[in-house]
């Protein structure tokens, strides 16, 4: 199919070319034949001779090349043809010539170059009329006058139309470069999410492992009941993590077209429904289980929008393993508060000062990744030390009335 395309291609370049040299040779040879077998029995016309044909010849050959220099072939064209209509030969053969020379002006010439080109096209013409034989005159000119104007609109027509396939093949480009652009950018955006994704879930049952990990050599021998515990939390770590990569994986492999995310990005859980505060307590005995009590204040009166709840979970569960990979022996709070069209949602520790979380992390974890979550519904995120002790994230997120 490409080599067919290429091939058509080809053709349709050469064409026009083709078919200008054809027409310039087979007028060429159809003038010269009437020039030489039109009957005048009454000597109107001067007697065909070698300049005549010599004339026909300038005139029409050039036409072969019409395309390249529009103006310099009519001008070309109107000598010859002044030429041959002031030495009286034949004058017919020689007006299709000129009246397609002008046609090319105005089909890629501006109006401002066409306009007079034609009015000098139909000045040649018309000095041509006066070897018209007797009766004909008005009738010459008049048909030397429509010849000229109608090569000029048809010409002027067929211009207009090409500027505006021209102005269509722009903008089909540059709409292909605007989808090409968007494309990119939804890849990285996909990219984003991945990366985000992979950043608050795995890093969290990775911390966890790591913290329980720790603890378990420390008291292998002289507490094993302890080290038991924690090796069953670094099991169930493993374990979630691992379906985590599972359905990480899945997205990659198939595509996420094929997999429910929602407005934040988010993967659902391997029973099709996405995490959330309902799991809150879940997040919090994790956290405890690695060794940071949590204690969690308030609550929420009615439910949140399922995509507007996920983003909250995952914010609140990016604070709570930063406290336990930089505080692991503060005490965490989570507050949760309802106000007027809005919810407040702060996690705070009272754990040693520490450096803000983007500075740690660098660009696209930590606070930046739960701005991104945030900003998706018009909520902020601010996090910082605490004048009284510890480090707090607070997250404010507009909310429709129930």
């Amino acid at each position: 199919m490409a080599f067919r395309g290429g091939r058509w291609g080809t053709v349709r370049a050469v064409l026009p070319q083709v078919a200008d040299t054809v027409y310039a040779f087979g007028s060429l040879a159809i003038s010269a034949s009437m020039l030489h077998n039109w009957p005048d029995p009454h000597h109107y016309w001067r007697t065909p001779d070698a300049l005549a044909y010599a004339l026909i010849a300038a005139v029409y050959l050039p036409l072969a090349v019409r395309r390249r220099a529009p103006l310099l072939i009519l001008a070309t064209t109107a000598a010859a043809v002044l030429v041959y209509f002031t030495l009286a030969y034949y004058h017919p053969v020689a007006v299709c010539g000129l009246a397609l020379a002008n046609y090319t002006v105005a089909a890629h010439r501006p109006r401002t170059v066409s306009v007079p080109c034609t009015v000098t096209t139909w000045l040649v013409l018309l000095w041509g009329t006066r070897l018209a034989e007797p009766g004909i005159g008005m009738l010459s000119v008049a048909f030397v006058t429509a010849t000229a104007a109608v090569t000029w609109v048809t010409g002027d027509v067929s211009r207009r139309f090409a500027e505006r396939g021209r102005r269509l093949a722009a903008l089909t480009e540059q709409l292909r470069r605007e989808q090409e652009e968007r494309t990119r950018r939804a890849v990285s955006d996909e990219c984003m999410r991945i990366a985000r994704e992979l950043h608050d879930v795995i890093a969290h049952h990775v911390s966890v492992i790591s913290i329980q990990a720790g603890l378990a050599d420390y008291v292998f021998t002289t507490d094993p009941a302890t080290a038991h515990q924690a090796v069953g939390v670094i099991s169930g770590s493993a374990r979630d993590a691992g379906e985590e990569m599972r359905r990480m994986l899945a997205v990659l492999r198939h595509g996420v077209q094929h997999t429910a995310y929602d407005r934040t990005g988010t993967l659902p859980d391997a029973d099709g429904t996405p995490p959330g505060l309902a799991r809150l307590e879940e997040l919090a005995d994790r956290v405890r289980a690695a060794g940071v009590p949590v204690r969690i204040t308030g609550g929420l009166a009615e439910p949140l929008p399922a995509g507007l709840d996920m983003c909250v979970y995952r914010v609140v569960q990016e604070a709570l393993t930063n406290v336990l990979k930089h505080a692991p022996t503060a005490t965490a709070t989570v507050s949760l508060s309802r106000g007027r069209g809005s919810i407040r949602v702060r996690v705070t520790d009272d754990g040693p000062a520490r450096p803000r979380t983007e500075e740690r992390d660098g660009p696209g974890h930590g606070l930046l990744g739960m701005r991104e979550r945030a900003t998706i519904y018009g909520g902020t995120v601010t996090a910082g030390a605490r004048s009284q002790g510890g480090f707090e994230v607070d997250l404010v997120m507009p909310v429709p009335e129930p």
